[in-house]
Formats: structure tokens, C-alpha cells, sequence
């Protein structure tokens, strides 16, 4: 087996949307290099990060983006399935083998869509076949230690850090999955974790990703903590992170109608904005009495989309934050 590394050049405002079709279109892996990110980090007061004179204006503008194939023999694979709007996401998308030229094809049709009413910048750059430890490892040093809350650090395996004696550290190898705790949508999701979550709550974590906010959940002191994802890549990843920590967290592969027990104090889905709609309807039923949703991965314009879904459905608006564009909501269950 070999692998891809396909190149893009966009934008901080089409950064998310190209990852999430990378991620559709069955990438192993995407690594996003997005220095409006890292000047985040930097100015945040409550942050220990530090950076040499100069370094900002160092960075690059452009937001970098590498997506990893597998190549065998039969061709490069890619999901069959790549609708972003459908509960099918969410199964288990079988595979077929393309050509590379068909999958860029495919690629700079979909890039030339989204370019109709958002500028995505370069596109895509090429591609170049990589060595797997290669793949593995290079996107480390990307990652830093990162204070998401007064008390709440996000803190890379391979880096050494000395808390203090308030502060709850998460020790997070990302690997090939989303949520590294950089992103907004990641980051708004712990923060109303931080601030609502109780003592002993039974917690669901939906696309999980890295596994963080189950990982957040337990060490915030929940009871019974469920992790799904799709994608068995990710639930490897998570369980590892959740190793790391000395977290106990029930994780497998499925969808929110796989999910195991009945009800729930919490359930936390940081997806995408088409697929929280979808399933809003599923959501009061897995909620215990004033059971909360906190969920994220929603882009402004799909903000009053969710909110109608949910409170159709039945849940209560509670709370709601935005952060460069991306927004995130905390439902009530309404009885």
C-alpha cells in the first residue's frame, strides 16, 4: 500500500468546508496548517505559548491543507458515498478504487461549486506520493499546548507541561482524527462543557473524533461517558487518547441509533450543521428530564437551520456562542 498526499492553498473562511470534503471523500488523513489559528493561540492572555519576535509576521497567509489517500493496486481509494447532507454519513460508506485523475476530476469539480459563493483561495496544488512514517508523524508540529478555559489545557503527547494545581490537563495525540481543541467549533464545545456539565452526568459523546470532549466529560468528573464515530480510524485514536489519560469511555463505531443506553444527562455533537439538523428530531428522545445538547460544527449560514430543527423537535435554546464564523448552541430538553 502507498500513500497519497494531495496539496491545497485556501482560505481561513473555506478551510472547514474543504477539510469536511476531504474527510467525505474518504481521506485517511487531513492536516490543516492555518496560521489565523496559531495567532489565536498567541494572543490569548491565558495562554503560555510563545513565539519569537517576528514569528507572526513570519507566517504564511494561506491556509495549508494536505489530504492522504490510500493507493493499492486497484487504484486509489475513495467512499463511494460523499454527500454531505444526507443521515448516510453517518453508515458505513463502502469503498471503491478510482483512478488519481478521476479523483482530482472530482476534486476541482467540487472546489470550482464552492468557489460559487465562497473564495477558496488556490485550490488544489498537486499531489506526490508519500512515505507512511512520513504521513504518521509530520503533522506534529503543528500542535502546541493550548488553554481552552482558565482551567481546561489541551496539551500534545510528545510535549512536556507542568500545570498548576488548578488546571485539568488533557493529554491529546490527534493522529489522522478531528479535534485537536485548535478549531472553534472543538473549543466552544468544551467551554459550555466547562461551564454545565455536573457531577456524575451520563455523557454522549457524537463524532467523537480524537475522543477530547469524552475526555473533557471525564475528567470533569461525568459518570458514565459513550463515544461514537463513524470511522474506526477515529475510534482508534480515541480510545489511545483515552489511554493517555487514564479515562474510562465506552467507544465504538455507528450512528446516534447505535448508541447504547437509553437516556442521557449530556449528549455533545460537534459534526456538521446538515447532519445536526438531521437527526435533531432523534435527539429529546435520548435526553433524560432538562437533559442538555451542546452541539457545534455550524457555519453561520446554516445557524438558523439548526435552531429550527431543534426547537421543532422540541428542545429549548439555552445558550449560543460564535466564534469566526462558526457557531454553537445548547439545547434544553422541553418537556
Amino acid at each position: 500500500m502507498r500513500w497519497l498526499e494531495l496539496s491545497f492553498a485556501t482560505t481561513h473562511e473555506a478551510a472547514e468546508l474543504v477539510t469536511d470534503f476531504l474527510s467525505s471523500l474518504g481521506a485517511d488523513g487531513v492536516q490543516v496548517q492555518d496560521a489565523e489559528e496559531i495567532k489565536e493561540i498567541l494572543a490569548d492572555p491565558n495562554s503560555l505559548t510563545y513565539a519569537d519576535e517576528g514569528f507572526i509576521d513570519s507566517l504564511d497567509p494561506v491556509v495549508r491543507i494536505k489530504a492522504y489517500f490510500a493507493e493499492f493496486d486497484q487504484g486509489v481509494r475513495r467512499n463511494e458515498d460523499i454527500s454531505l447532507t444526507s443521515d448516510e454519513l453517518y453508515d458505513d460508506v463502502p469503498k471503491i478504487y478510482v483512478s488519481l485523475t478521476e479523483l482530482e476530476d472530482l476534486i476541482h469539480k467540487r472546489l470550482q461549486e464552492f468557489s460559487e459563493f465562497l473564495d477558496v483561495g488556490e485550490g488544489y496544488l498537486g499531489c506526490l506520493e508519500v512515505r507512511e512514517e512520513d504521513w504518521a508523524n509530520n503533522w506534529k508540529q503543528y500542535y502546541t499546548t493550548l488553554h481552552l478555559t482558565p482551567r481546561l489545557v489541551i496539551n500534545p503527547s510528545w510535549v512536556d507541561y507542568a500545570p498548576t494545581a488548578e488546571e485539568i490537563v488533557i493529554t491529546l495525540d490527534p493522529g489522522s482524527a478531528f479535534g485537536t481543541g485548535t478549531h472553534e467549533t472543538t473549543a466552544m464545545c468544551a467551554q459550555w462543557l466547562d461551564e454545565l456539565l455536573g457531577e456524575g452526568d451520563d455523557v454522549l459523546d457524537l463524532g467523537t473524533g480524537s475522543g477530547i470532549l469524552a475526555i473533557i466529560a471525564a475528567k470533569l468528573g461525568a459518570g458514565s461517558i459513550e463515544a461514537i464515530d463513524i470511522d474506526q480510524l477515529a475510534t482508534d485514536v480515541a480510545s489511545e487518547n483515552c489511554r493517555l489519560n487514564e479515562v474510562e469511555v465506552d467507544i465504538h463505531t455507528g450512528v446516534l441509533s447505535d448508541a447504547k443506553w437509553e437516556q442521557y444527562d449530556v449528549i455533545v455533537a460537534n459534526i456538521i450543521a446538515d447532519i445536526i439538523a438531521a437527526i435533531a428530531a432523534d435527539i429529546p428522545g435520548r435526553l433524560k428530564p432538562d437533559g442538555l445538547f451542546i452541539t457545534s460544527g455550524i457555519i453561520e449560514d446554516k445557524a438558523d437551520q439548526v435552531l429550527s430543527a431543534c426547537m421543532t423537535a422540541g428542545l429549548k435554546p439555552i445558550g449560543r456562542t460564535e466564534q469566526n464564523g462558526w457557531g454553537a448552541f445548547v439545547f434544553e430538553k422541553s418537556e
